[in-house]
């Protein structure tokens, strides 16, 4: 019997360093410099089954802060970009996938442990399997129960907080875990000036008299790409948006409508934060208007938003 978790039952291979391998042989050596260290850095891609076949959502996006992310590291990513997106491509079609999550990695591999990576190679794998709603079904259409996190999002001047550092997720796991200790679905992240900044792993947007406000990259946020796109999304559809915001706590609890986004999370109403009602206490107009375009594109894949996609 497999003793592997349910997510990736059926997913037989793994790209890993420039080949596909069996999935149960995508190791690494235990003194890997990336697990000892967290001298890593990823992406989350979704890709989305839409009305004209599979295809990555912004996938350029991406893939361009991939490697920017590796930079602060001194991280050469060992494989062109294009190596990338065939990879990328190659694999989705060998594991048959209409729809899936795609996790490429980079980190610094079995060498001399010290702090300094530089003598160690780097290493690169992809991997994709089927991957629904990040927070639950019942989550996109009723909307999350939140609380405010006692631990602070580190800042930019600590670890580059535009980066999607494997090592830095370590804050992230410790507010995720305290919700859910506590019996929250989510945490909300503040920094170190005590205003929102985001989820754990989700931007943050609030809704106030039929405005839209999220937080600016100056609060220590992560330039989320899906951020971006519900950015361009709630403008299309004729809103204003305010995406240099700063957000107190307390406005939290005051807000018309809150909303994270994000890869995994798409887009999902929170309807209450530290069990204080927000608006109705379920989803709300603006945020149903947002999710529903949302899905509407990455299902139709129309033309003007053809640049959002990459064939598969």
């Amino acid at each position: 019997m497999s003793d592997r978790p349910e997510m990736y039952e059926g997913v037989d291979t793994i790209w890993m360093d420039g080949e596909f391998v069996d999935f149960e042989d995508a190791q690494v050596h235990v003194l890997t410099h990336g697990l000892h260290y967290g001298t890593g850095v990823f992406e989350g891609v979704r890709c989305y089954d839409t009305a004209d076949g599979p295809a990555i959502f912004r996938w350029e996006e991406h893939l361009d802060r991939f490697y920017e992310s590796a930079k602060p590291y001194d991280m050469e990513i060992p494989f062109e970009p294009e190596e990338i997106t065939e990879a990328t491509v190659e694999l989705i079609r060998r594991e048959n996938l209409d729809s899936c999550y795609i996790r490429p990695v980079a980190f610094y591999g079995y060498g001399p442990l010290g702090l300094n990576p530089s003598d160690s190679p780097v290493q690169t794998a992809i991997a994709v399997w089927p991957w629904g709603a990040y927070l639950g079904e019942e989550a996109l259409a009723e909307g999350v129960d939140v609380a405010v996190s006692s631990w602070r999002k580190h800042s930019s001047s600590q670890i580059p907080t535009n980066a999607k550092t494997t090592g830095a997720y370590v804050n992230s796991v410790l507010a995720s875990l305290e919700a859910k200790g506590n019996d929250y679905t989510e945490a909300i992240v503040l920094n170190k000036e005590g205003n929102v900044a985001e989820g754990p792993g989700e931007n943050i947007f609030l809704v106030r008299d039929g405005e839209i406000y999220t937080t600016g990259l100056a609060e220590s946020i992560l330039d989320g790409i899906t951020r971006r796109s519900v950015i361009e999304i709630a403008e299309n559809l004729g809103y204003t948006v305010h995406d240099d915001a700063t957000i107190s706590r307390s406005e939290l609890y005051t807000a018309d409508e809150l909303f994270f986004s994000g890869t995994a999370a798409e887009v999902t109403p929170i309807r209450s934060v530290d069990d204080n009602q927000i608006g109705a206490g379920t989803k709300g107009p603006i945020t149903d208007e947002i999710q529903t375009e949302f899905f509407d594109i990455v299902e139709q894949a129309p033309a003007e938003y053809d640049d959002w996609f990459y064939p598969v």
